[in-house]
C-alpha cells in the first residue's frame, strides 16, 4: 500500500485540485513575481516552509492512535533528512490548520525542527475532514473504530446519508454501514477492537447479542482464550438458540389424589413428608418417583420404623 501512494495520492489530488488550480492559473497571468511582503496572506497551492509553531492540530483529525515504534523511527528520519513530504493545511487566521500529515507534524515537533514544508489549500470544515479521512484510509493508518468514528462525524456534522458518506470517501455503502455498526458496541469492546485485541470479525459476531453484559463477557473470554471468529460464532449461536421445549410427560398419580395421600401419611406418621410421583414420558419411558420422610433424631427414626413394621436384630 505504501508503495502505491507517494506524495498525496491520486485520490487526494482529485479532492484538492479544485481549491488550488484556480489560484495557480491566476498567478501565471500576473507580471513576473515580486517579493511578497511578510504580512501578506500566503497564496493557496505550492510548497512553502513556515515555522513549525505556526501549524496547529486539526479538530477533524480522525486518527487517535499512533504506533510509538513507527513514530520513533520517523522522528529519527526527520532529524537526519528533515520533513520530505509537505503537510496539507488550510489557513485559519495567522495559523495553518493541519489537514493531512499528523505524524510528520509530531515528528517535526519532537525533532525540534524550526521550519516545515506545507501546501496550503482552501477547504471548508467538511472538505478538511473528508481529505483527512481519505488520506488516512489510503495509507491504512486508521484502526476500524477510528474509521467508523470518522464516518459518523461526517454523517452527523454535515447531515450526510450513508450513501453520501460512501461517495465522498470512495467506499461501498455496505462498507460504511458495517463500519458504523461497530459504534453500537460497548465502549470497552470498541477499545479492544481499536487496540487489535479483537478483530472486526469478532466484533460483528458480538453485535448479534442483544445483552451488553453478554457481549462484554464473551469479548473478554474470546481474548483470554484466543478464540477464532469461528469458535466465537458457535458459542454465540448456542446462546441465541431458543430454549428447548420441556419433554411432554404425565404423572402417574392424579394431583388431587397425591395431595390426599400426602395429608393422610402426614397424620399417620406424625411428621412432614414429600411425594414425587413417578412419570411416564411420551416415548413410554418411566421416570422414578420418590418419597421423602423427615425426622429430627434417632429416637424419632426408631418411632417411624416401628410404625412401618420394621424390626432389626442389631
Amino acid at each position: 500500500m505504501a508503495g502505491k501512494h507517494k506524495g498525496l495520492g491520486r485520490g487526494l489530488d482529485v479532492l484538492i485540485k479544485d481549491g488550488t488550480t484556480a489560484k495557480k492559473k491566476a498567478v501565471t497571468k500576473k507580471a513576473p513575481a515580486k517579493a511578497v511582503p511578510a504580512k501578506a496572506a500566503p497564496e493557496s497551492g505550492g510548497v512553502r516552509e513556515v515555522p513549525v509553531s505556526k501549524v496547529v492540530a486539526s479538530p477533524w483529525q480522525p486518527r487517535n492512535v499512533f504506533d510509538s515504534e513507527a513514530l520513533s523511527e520517523l522522528i529519527e528520519s526527520v532529524k537526519t533528512h528533515g520533513v520530505l513530504q509537505p503537510l496539507l493545511v488550510r489557513q485559519v487566521g495567522t495559523k495553518f490548520e493541519l489537514i493531512a500529515g499528523e505524524r510528520r507534524l509530531r515528528a517535526a515537533q519532537a525533532a525540534q525542527l524550526k521550519r516545515i514544508p506545507i501546501i496550503v489549500i482552501e477547504a471548508t470544515d467538511e472538505k478538511a475532514l473528508e481529505i483527512a479521512l481519505i488520506e488516512n484510509l489510503q495509507r491504512e493508518d486508521l484502526n476500524p473504530i477510528e474509521e467508523a468514528e470518522g464516518y459518523a462525524l461526517l454523517q452527523k456534522k454535515f447531515n450526510l446519508t450513508q450513501e453520501r458518506v460512501a461517495e465522498r470517501v470512495g467506499k461501498a455503502r455496505a462498507s460504511v454501514a458495517n463500519a458504523l455498526r461497530l459504534l453500537e458496541l460497548p465502549e470497552g469492546i470498541r477499545k479492544y477492537v481499536a487496540e487489535g485485541l479483537l478483530s472486526v470479525g469478532h466484533a460483528k459476531v458480538l453485535l448479534s447479542l442483544e445483552s451488553e453484559k453478554e457481549q462484554n463477557i464473551l469479548a473478554r473470554k474470546a481474548i483470554k482464550d484466543g478464540m477464532s471468529v469461528r469458535v466465537l460464532e458457535k458459542l454465540v449461536k448456542k446462546l441465541t438458540l431458543p430454549p428447548k421445549k420441556p419433554r411432554a410427560e404425565k404423572t402417574d398419580l392424579p394431583s388431587d389424589y397425591l395431595q390426599t395421600l400426602t395429608d393422610e401419611l402426614h397424620q399417620f406418621l406424625g411428621t412432614s413428608l414429600r411425594i414425587s410421583p413417578s412419570k411416564t414420558l411420551t416415548n413410554g419411558r418411566k421416570v422414578k418417583g420418590s418419597l421423602e420422610i423427615d425426622f429430627h433424631d434417632n429416637e424419632e427414626l426408631d418411632r417411624l420404623l416401628t410404625i412401618m413394621g420394621y424390626t432389626s436384630d442389631l
